[in-house]
């Protein structure tokens, strides 16, 4: 990767990382449900009027929308609120590579190889070891609530797979968009309009700030200079990045919210991020991305049928 390319790749996953405290500390001014439903609505509006029409078809732009925009956002929301750490979210939501295998196979007839299944034994033996030490500082409902977050991620990762989108930021802006109404629903039905309106009336700067990291640089910034990046390099060199983000989660919630690092937290992290990058960084020997005829075809003699 070009020095400027790989400069970004790093910043989007510093910006993701840091996402994680941005997101405590907007829960600290409302409710899980309206955070999300201002987080989409902000990044849909105006941009869905800038981007042009849905570049990939509308069923999976709505079943992203409604799996990553709806449940797993709600659901993470939902955990980091009932109490589970900013930087030890971070780190129980990439059990996403767990349920993207399971879901994959199931939905979509995949056949992964040794390295993702190794990878993904890997994950869920550090998901396991963090979950040994749940207490009062770490809820079981909390943990609970994010491990939903990431099922419901890895439905979304078969669901955007399925929608190729070739225009990332498009995409993500859709996505928001097809989110915000659902979410606006949730929120007037189970906080009520009088607590939406008084939170809304009650948001300081923080509150605000927090609202547009999330919106344009998290969702919209991040998911669009990510998206270039895996057209220009593919995503078998850019995706391993993501791997990092949980790291910067970590750290940035150590200093920023004082939250307490502990080995089992080390040790378990290492083993889920261990697992994303076995099942991520391809072999150094591996077969082209080619059906079978194909290559054999190609190395049939020219002239020859």
């Amino acid at each position: 990767m070009r020095p400027r390319d790989l400069a970004l790749a790093i910043l989007v996953t510093v910006i993701w990382g840091v996402n994680f405290v941005v997101i405590d500390v907007g829960l600290d001014s409302m409710s899980p449900l309206l955070f999300c439903a201002l987080r989409f609505g902000v990044a849909a509006l105006p941009a869905v009027f800038l981007v042009g029409r849905p570049k990939a078809p509308w069923r999976w732009v709505a079943a992203t929308g409604v799996a990553l925009g709806v449940v797993k956002f709600s659901l993470l929301f939902a955990g980091m609120a009932a109490g589970l750490p900013a930087g030890l979210s971070a780190l129980v939501l990439q059990s996403q590579v767990v349920f993207t295998l399971v879901f994959a196979t199931v939905l979509l007839r995949d056949r992964p190889g040794r390295r993702r299944v190794a990878g993904v034994v890997l994950a869920a033996a550090g998901i396991v070891l963090i979950a040994t030490q749940l207490g009062l500082d770490r809820p079981l409902g909390a943990f609970l609530l994010v491990v939903a977050a990431g099922a419901a991620w890895g439905l979304a990762n078969v669901a955007m797979r399925k929608a190729a989108a070739t225009d990332m930021l498009n995409f993500m802006v859709w996505v928001s968009a097809v989110a915000t109404l659902p979410l606006v629903g949730l929120t007037l039905a189970i906080d009520g309009p009088r607590y939406d309106i008084q939170a809304l009336k009650g948001l300081d700067l923080v509150a605000v700030g927090a609202i547009a990291y999330v919106a344009y640089l998290s969702t919209l910034f991040g998911f669009g200079v990510w998206g270039r990046l895996i057209t220009r390099y593919g995503a078998g060199t850019v995706a391993p990045f993501a791997a990092l983000a949980p790291v910067f989660a970590i750290l940035s919630a150590a200093v920023f919210r004082h939250e307490q690092i502990h080995w089992y937290d080390l040790v378990g992290g290492a083993a889920i991020l261990g697992g994303v990058l076995l099942g991520a960084v391809p072999s150094r020997v591996r077969k082209l991305d080619l059906p079978a005829e194909s290559v054999r075809a190609s190395l049939r003699p020219i002239g020859r049928v």
